[in-house]
């Protein structure tokens, strides 16, 4: 009788725990089918310390992988919330949000990384970390009207274009209507908004987009700014709000540019404090306000479209105690080790 033993690292890890079909197949399921570590040590008929252990490194190898980082030509930024917890007990709350952007080999935007903080410094160190050749790849960079994520555009994306994103400049004019509402409401009735209000009737109508309004909801409007004198504070506001909104929806850039310079020179003047602070911010965002209309409509939609799928795996995940274990997951999620061959295992 003869015994002998054979080691296959492509079978199992030396002295692993799980092989490596198993983790290949744990890998794709908190990739592509929303599933659980939990959920996944159960049908292995194992424990979670146990198939974290296997896929932990595994994760770690790809996310250190620098090809993940080659050809990106646009990068998005945006903060995120990774807990509600006091951050006494947990950490800062904050992360920033790195995304590629480009259209190329990947059809969608992918996660880049996570990094602690919400500031201009965060964003700064992790571009300055990407190195030289990183940088210069950049050509377009997308962000929210964060001033500190702007000056880390400034000081290390020196030869990028960078974007004011669309959706948030259509925000801020939804918002100042808002302000002007409610600033009138308190004047002419002294109350806050009730059922039955001229100005509470319509404050859904006022976000709505003029060309999309009915016969029903003009009239509504134009019931509601002819309520009181006072109401034609209301009236202006949404009107410049939607000639903000037009912007994005001209028949070529040029034209959309053109406006959008009309409105930034004429809105600081507005006689409306609301419309006039509006005005004011596009002024200072102007040449990443205007440079929408020169990169053919880039913005942080894909960014924001990250968030939604980071906070579907915290949801389903009933939340995280450790941010490393976070960021690993959210990576994996979210397509940012798509580019590895590690996870192909």
């Amino acid at each position: 009788m003869t015994t002998f033993v054979e080691q296959n690292p492509q079978v199992c890890a030396p002295r692993g725990l799980l092989s490596t079909r198993a983790i290949r197949w744990a890998i794709g399921q908190l990739r592509r089918e929303g599933a659980t570590i939990q959920g996944l040590a159960r049908q292995l008929g194992t424990t979670w310390n146990t198939l974290w252990s296997q896929v932990r490194p595994v994760l770690i190898e790809a996310a250190n992988d620098p090809s993940r980082f080659e050809d990106v030509q646009v990068l998005g930024v945006d903060e995120h919330v990774w807990h509600h917890r006091d951050p006494r007990r947990r950490g800062p709350k904050e992360l920033t949000g790195m995304v590629d952007l480009t259209r190329g080999p990947h059809p969608t935007a992918r996660l880049l990384d996570l990094v602690p903080g919400r500031s201009g410094k965060a964003y700064r160190d992790w571009l300055d970390e990407r190195g030289d050749e990183f940088r210069k790849r950049v050509e377009i960079a997308t962000l929210d009207p964060f001033q500190g994520y702007k000056n880390a555009i400034d000081d290390q994306l020196e030869d990028a274009t960078c974007v004011l994103d669309a959706f948030h400049i259509v925000k801020l004019a939804g918002a100042a209507v808002d302000d002007v509402r409610r600033r009138i409401q308190q004047e002419t009735l002294g109350h806050r908004g009730r059922k039955g209000d001229p100005l509470y009737g319509i404050r859904h109508v006022l976000r709505a987009g003029r060309e999309r309004l009915t016969p029903r909801q003009k009239t509504r409007l134009a019931s509601a700014f002819a309520a009181h004198p006072d109401h034609v504070a209301v009236e202006v506001a949404y009107q410049c709000a939607q000639d903000v909104r037009d912007v994005f929806h001209q028949p070529t850039p040029a034209q959309g540019r053109r406006l959008a310079e009309q409105l930034i020179e004429k809105l600081p003047s507005c006689p409306i404090p609301e419309s006039a602070r509006l005005g004011k911010t596009l002024r200072r965002w102007k040449n990443a306000f205007l440079a929408y209309f020169d990169t053919d409509g880039a913005s942080n939609g894909g960014t924001e479209a990250i968030n939604g799928i980071i906070e579907l795996g915290r949801r389903i995940a009933r939340g995280f105690r450790n941010v490393e274990h976070y960021r690993l997951r959210m990576l994996l999620i979210t397509g940012g080790l798509d580019a590895s061959p590690h996870t192909q295992l």
